[in-house]
């Protein structure tokens, strides 16, 4: 490829990082223990500087428990060289309606029963998702990338 139709990739503003965010609902939580690292798809909601989602019971919740500091991605790809792409980092915090604040809670019950009514009710979809979790975005960062002219 000569540097004429060389594809144009810069960094996403903070502004639209936010909005590639807020335009989606499905994104992948990446995490790591140990020597492992791993990741997988979730849909999630976004208020402020918080992600909020669900997952189950398993290996994931358990290696979240030891070690918090995860990274959270998502995509807009049109093509090879025509995408978005944001990639957050932060810590996550479990919000258990007995043991987290209520206050946390209750907005994450909201913001997720926005996005699917019937969370955590007889009608969920995905009952077998019953840990309700924020992720702060500590830090956000994008990048884009554009065909050439």
């Amino acid at each position: 490829m000569s540097k004429s139709n060389a594809p144009a990739i810069r960094e996403l503003s903070p502004e639209e990082a936010s909005a590639l965010l807020e335009r989606h609902h499905v994104g992948r939580n990446a995490y790591s223990f140990h020597d492992r690292v791993d990741i997988q798809p979730i849909h999630y909601t976004i208020d402020g500087n918080w992600l909020y989602g669900r997952t189950s019971p398993g290996s994931k919740f358990a290696t979240l428990a030891h070690n918090p500091w995860c990274a959270f991605e998502v995509d807009e790809v049109r093509d090879v060289f025509d995408w978005d792409s944001v990639v957050v980092k932060g810590h996550i915090e479990l919000l258990d309606p007995e043991t987290a604040s209520q206050d946390a809670y209750d907005l994450g019950l909201h913001l997720m029963r926005e996005l699917v009514a019937d969370t955590f009710s007889p009608g969920d979809p995905v009952p077998q998702r019953s840990i309700l979790f924020r992720m702060h975005a500590s830090e956000t960062t994008g990048r884009s990338a554009r065909p050439a002219p």
